[in-house]
């Protein structure tokens, strides 16, 4: 019998708390990961104020250090622990498919020194285009339009580019390259990169507008992601009929694939919230399970190393969780989660392998507590336990030990 009407997963991206027992295996730069804390390196460094999540038990979570600020409680009102990954990646698409029930044990590819040529010379016939070499390596969003946007504004090249993540981006002023155009492009190259030699995790068209030295990106960027290697728990809900909301970029994560409600892409954190607010609220959201990733503490702070910035995202969005708790149902279930670690404090500008918090919460909850570590996919596991539905064979649930 299902135990809550609705649950409500956030994914805060990136919000690791501590290296992963596997971290001596993942490298920034010539460093491994051993030595990765994103949420305890902040807490270090900046002064977190998020007495909300400490109310619900995250100071609670067993660490070798506490986390700077931020208190373990007594009686914590909901539960709490730490996730570890098992598949072999630490990327967006790869935490995100692990935490619906997937083990990713093929990792997608990266391009640390750019694309190949010969991909580079497939797009040039495709577009008729030339491709700027110079921005062909792995490149800040921001600063890539910057150095190349002012040439691409004079000779109509394309700006292609990569990251740490496996992704590849093309940016392309809006008076230059229209949107129809660029997204042709994008579903092109999404078309020949979904295999070996290439397999990459998403083709990212990322439209700007204005001057030199005045561009801003806009809200037309598309991900054109790989299917799920496998069926998740999404997909299990869907054919089992049960509402599932995608918010923010998660219906590009798992490319539609088990979303029947998308309600839209979400330009900054405060309006993912203000996003899961609504969809919280909607009258016809009865029954099901809702799914939003918060992406600046990743983009905008993590691989810019912005720890000031993180911190206050991070308080930001704790501020907000009294809005997001009121307007929830006494049968709701909210789970905060991460789906990688990103220390902005750390060497290079990767992904780091950490574990991840996981919060629950609910008003219907007698008391807390401190819930077993466990791996990602123990969340699609609980899902699928409390609609009923058959799990994947990852993961384990707590459904019964929320009481």
């Amino acid at each position: 019998m299902m135990k809550f009407n609705r649950i409500h997963l956030v994914v805060m991206d990136s919000v690791g708390i501590g290296a992963a027992p596997d971290s001596d295996q993942f490298f920034n730069v010539d460093k491994n990961d051993t030595e990765s804390d994103t949420l305890g390196h902040i807490a270090d460094n900046y002064d977190l104020k998020i007495p909300n999540m400490e109310k619900i038990g995250l100071g609670n979570i067993e660490r070798t250090t506490p986390l700077k600020g931020v208190e373990k409680v007594e009686n914590p009102i909901g539960y709490a622990t730490k996730l570890e990954e098992i598949s072999r990646g630490k990327d967006t698409m790869t935490g995100h498919w692990e935490i619906m029930g997937l083990n990713i044990q093929t990792p997608f590819r990266v391009f640390p020194e750019g694309y190949p040529e010969d991909l580079l010379e497939k797009i040039e016939e495709f577009s008729g285009r030339k491709v700027i070499r110079e921005a062909n390596l792995p490149y800040s969003g921001t600063q890539v339009i910057d150095d190349f946007g002012p040439r691409q504004m004079e000779t109509g090249e394309l700006i292609i580019y990569t990251s740490a993540d496996p992704v590849l981006q093309i940016a392309a002023h809006e008076d230059v390259i229209p949107l129809d155009e660029l997204y042709k492009i994008c579903e092109y190259v999404r078309s020949i990169t979904l295999d070996d030699p290439y397999m990459i995790g998403r083709i990212i068209a990322r439209p700007y507008v204005g001057t030199p030295g005045n561009f801003t990106r806009t809200a037309g960027r598309h991900d054109y992601a790989l299917s799920p290697f496998g069926e998740t728990v999404l997909d299990i809900l869907d054919k089992n009929e049960v509402g599932t909301y995608s918010v923010g970029k998660i219906n590009d994560i798992f490319n539609g694939a088990g979303i029947n409600h998308d309600m839209g892409h979400t330009a900054h954190n405060m309006a993912g919230v203000d996003r899961l607010l609504e969809t919280i609220r909607d009258p016809e959201f009865k029954e099901g399970f809702s799914f939003t990733n918060l992406v600046d503490f990743d983009a905008l702070f993590g691989h810019r190393r912005d720890i000031e910035g993180y911190g206050n995202a991070i308080n930001e969005f704790d501020a907000r969780l009294p809005e997001i708790m009121d307007a929830m149902e006494e049968d709701d279930l909210l789970l905060i989660t991460a789906d990688h670690g990103n220390d902005p404090s750390y060497v290079g500008t990767d992904h780091t392998r950490e574990y991840v918090p996981l919060l629950a919460y609910s008003k219907s909850f007698k008391h807390g507590g401190v819930l077993p570590v466990g791996h990602y996919a123990d969340i699609s596991a609980t899902v699928a336990d409390n609609f009923g539905v058959p799990q994947t064979e990852n993961g384990k649930s707590f459904l019964k030990e929320l009481v």
